[in-house]
């Protein structure tokens, strides 16, 4: 496993986070109306494909629960497709598919046995 593995779990969760705490109080209507926070939740989503983009083929055969394909491919979607975005995916995904995402990449990285080789407790 590398050290740059890591990194990109650590960046898909921060963003995760960010869109997650982006919509906290909000409702599906907020998004229609906040142009702003429609395109910040799109760019953190397009910024977690890339995070997934890069995880090395390796580490991604190692936690294959992890949805990688789906978050490259979302990221994909959205910047091919950026004229028709539906926001109702969007929203949909950061209540109820980011949530359970970062929890499990938390455990990923908390495993003992992903520490780069070499690398002491």
């Amino acid at each position: 496993m590398r050290r740059d593995d890591i990194a990109c779990l650590k960046h898909i969760i921060a963003a995760a986070g960010k869109a997650v705490s982006f919509v906290e109080g909000k409702t599906r209507k907020d998004l229609d109306a906040d142009e702003m926070l429609a395109l910040s939740l799109v760019r953190l989503l397009e910024i977690i494909g890339e995070a997934a983009n890069g995880v090395s083929s390796a580490f991604q055969n190692r936690f294959a629960q992890i949805p990688w394909r789906k978050m490259r491919g979302l990221r994909n979607r959205l910047i091919h497709g950026y004229f028709d975005v539906n926001l109702d995916i969007l929203w949909v995904t950061i209540l109820k598919d980011l949530p359970p995402l970062m929890k499990d990449l938390e455990e990923v990285i908390s495993c003992s046995d992903t520490r780069p080789e070499g690398e002491k407790n």
